[in-house]
């Protein structure tokens, strides 16, 4: 992220974000679902900055990037826990949660495109998989995935 501002914003919001969550108490029953898209028949959609973020290290090394999945679960856990983006950090099985994550990304989401407006940002939002296959194209040119350049 080349403009500091959105990076120290990004992280703020995860914070007011784990905050409301904490006050939820949403139950991770620690199924490995969420990160099973196709299995499950759902999609992770990202902005652009939380790519960058979760590919601050890059992918891992024997990283599979497509729909069915994401390349950061191993076994039932999530090895990018600390970097993960908001359709991750609001997605629970808890069915006493139902509802609640649709609400949460809605008003997180417009936080971060706001804060992407505030810093000249420009917004890009997409699947998962889409953002990775960009680095992992990176990487194999040997260009550096950390900073994902927006499409031309």
């Amino acid at each position: 992220m080349t403009d500091p501002r959105l990076r120290a914003g990004l992280l703020q919001i995860y914070e007011d974000l784990a905050q409301d969550l904490t006050r939820l108490a949403p139950v991770c029953d620690l199924s490995g679902r969420c990160c099973r898209f196709k299995e499950y028949g759902h999609r992770l959609y990202i902005s652009r900055t939380e790519a960058e973020l979760l590919l601050q290290d890059g992918l891992p090394a024997d990283a599979t990037v497509n729909e069915d999945g994401c390349p950061f679960q191993k076994g039932q856990l999530c090895t990018a826990r600390e970097k993960r983006p908001f359709g991750c950090r609001v997605y629970f099985c808890d069915p006493k949660y139902a509802g609640q994550a649709e609400i949460l990304s809605e008003k997180y989401l417009a936080q971060l495109r706001e804060l992407h407006r505030e810093t000249g940002t420009p917004w890009d939002y997409g699947e998962l998989h889409v953002f990775l296959q960009e680095a992992a194209s990176r990487a194999a040119l040997g260009e550096s995935s950390e900073v994902i350049p927006p499409p031309q």
